[in-house]
């Protein structure tokens, strides 16, 4: 799971029976799980089956690449890189409930998972990363029996003692679509995919939830939302460079060989090159908004580079904010007045004050 955070356990801790059992167990209730038209979208839970207890996929051959990972992690937290930070007999329930999951015994892991997380909580032993682990196996316990009502809540308890990690928010998204509440998973949806926007699953429902919302509420069915909140760029970071859910030990190793790099995180032109490559992946996506918000926090880190503009600009014709690309185009043209994309764009924008069209433009950048 992606993590906004250092102190927390690899990505894989604690999962490396559940990548397996996405391959060979199947909970054949999904099959008959209700709740959604079968015309407009997929059972959720079954797409759980893939995507929630397995690493997210990004892609084929990304996530077999993934499932590669929890196996080395889990063996280090034996001992070799990361011992765990639970007590012995909470690790050994951990260890039993993984199996017990693997097997297709959810019931059974479920109280492993709750043994585990009250005699962690009864030692006193601080261990936040394990904690929230353990929170989110049982979620994903629940969410494979459709119990969503107990799912939320473990999902509630692993991101608050770990905000922005990615297995919580997507099995909490599933939770909520389940349940029909549609405005809540599409914000754990859009949150997710700040984090990491090749997440395939929620870029599937989000597009499948716009079409149930606007059935619903109408034009104005973005008023209704709640609020989405914005991902720190410190968590956004930490998952771009495959540093989410690494453990203390990790860090200290890896800072012991790097000790005179620069860390990228405390970098702002590290932090620009990586954010304007997001931007520009979101906008080769489709997410024109998602790639506004990037190109926005680029020019705060760095407003003497003219391209961001240029590609801002782009963003605001798509969106037909044909006054926003205007200026952005201008302020490109008073420096560089060749500038052949700045004429071009602000071209286009002029039009699109007159007529009030948008225009389909190519991508670019």
């Amino acid at each position: 799971m992606g993590n906004a955070q250092k102190k927390f356990p690899s990505k894989g801790d604690g999962y490396k029976s559940e990548n397996k059992d996405t391959r060979k167990t199947k909970d054949p209730s999904e099959n008959s799980k209700k709740g959604f038209p079968e015309k407009k979208k997929p059972n959720i839970l079954q797409e759980c089956e893939n995507d929630t207890n397995g690493y997210l996929s990004r892609g084929s051959n990304s996530s077999e690449n993934r499932e590669e990972k929890p196996k080395v992690a889990e063996s280090s937290s034996a001992g070799v890189s990361r011992p765990t930070l639970l007590p012995p007999i909470a690790a050994t329930l951990k260890a039993e409930g993984n199996e017990l999951f693997k097997n297709g015994q959810f019931g059974e892991a479920t109280l492993k998972y709750s043994d585990a997380i009250d005699n962690a909580i009864s030692s006193g032993i601080q261990c936040p990363e394990d904690l929230c682990i353990l929170y989110s196996n049982r979620a994903a316990c629940y969410l494979k029996e459709g119990n969503c009502s107990d799912c939320i809540q473990d999902c509630n308890s692993a991101l608050e003692l770990h905000p922005y990690s990615l297995k919580p928010l997507l099995r909490r998204a599933m939770a909520y679509e389940s349940i029909e509440r549609y405005r809540q998973a599409y914000v754990d949806y859009k949150t997710l995919l700040q984090i990491d926007s090749g997440i395939q699953v929620a870029n599937d429902s989000v597009n499948r939830i716009t079409r149930t919302l606007i059935d619903q509420d109408g034009p104005d069915w973005r008023e209704k939302l709640p609020p989405i909140p914005v991902v720190p760029v410190s968590a956004q970071l930490h998952w771009w460079d495959g540093e989410n859910f690494t453990s203390e030990a990790k860090q200290k190793k890896t800072s012991a060989k790097q000790s005179t790099k620069t860390n990228p995180s405390d970098n702002p032109e590290e932090i620009f090159k990586i954010l304007k490559k997001q931007g520009n992946e979101f906008v080769k996506k489709g997410n024109t908004e998602g790639a506004l918000k990037k190109y926005s926090e680029c020019i705060k880190l760095n407003p003497q580079e003219l391209t961001i503009y240029t590609n801002r600009a782009l963003c605001y014709l798509k969106l037909s904010q044909f006054e926003e690309a205007k200026k952005d185009c201008d302020y490109v043209l008073q420096t560089d007045g060749c500038n052949i994309k700045a004429l071009y764009r602000r071209a286009l924008a002029f039009k699109g004050l007159e007529v009030r069209t948008g225009s389909s433009m190519p991508v670019d950048i």
